[in-house]
């Protein structure tokens, strides 16, 4: 790609990762090189983690705790400030066409880590790379500001809290 945009996928509906793997599942049909850099997913087995290895050009890396955290400690900042770390040198290896940060709003909305450096990433990363970054209800609105796309998945209706269904195997993780 000769111009790399920067997209942000953020909002209280479902489908934000999805979104980014499936920008990146069409780039990777083309031939080109994906990075997925997941923050507070570390080495849980998400569905999608399995088939992605599978996938040519497509690579993946988790950091953080597999469990769910409410308040962030010493571990959660190690593991994201390693990512953030990890994701520059991804970035700025023009090794890759597409780098996905998924997470990365809500790691910056919970002071996992602070918005500053992400912003430093945006601005100085390669002219060819497409940066995609994805977060959960909130993303800081300095991203929101310099990103090329933004879109704000919008819950309608959720069965989890219109029927009580919890996370389903498959479709939720």
């Amino acid at each position: 790609m000769k111009q790399g945009l920067v997209q942000v996928y953020f909002g209280r509906g479902k489908g934000k990762t999805t979104a980014a793997i499936g920008q990146g599942i069409r780039a990777t049909g083309h031939s080109l090189k994906v990075y997925m850099i997941q923050f507070l997913k570390g080495n849980y087995k998400y569905g999608e983690v399995s088939t992605l290895k599978a996938v040519p050009n497509f690579e993946l890396k988790q950091f953080g705790s597999p469990e769910l955290i409410a308040e962030p400690g010493d571990f959660d900042l190690e593991e994201g400030k390693k990512a953030l770390d990890f994701a520059k040198k991804i970035i700025m290896s023009d090794e890759y066409d597409i780098v996905i940060l998924d997470e990365v709003g809500v790691a910056i909305s919970m002071n996992v880590i602070s918005v500053e450096p992400v912003l430093e990433l945006i601005k100085n990363k390669p002219e060819k790379v497409e940066l995609i970054l994805t977060g959960g209800p909130q993303m800081h609105p300095k991203i929101k500001e310099v990103a090329d796309l933004v879109t704000e998945m919008k819950m309608i209706k959720h069965y989890y809290s219109s029927q009580g269904i919890v996370s389903r195997y498959g479709i939720e993780y």
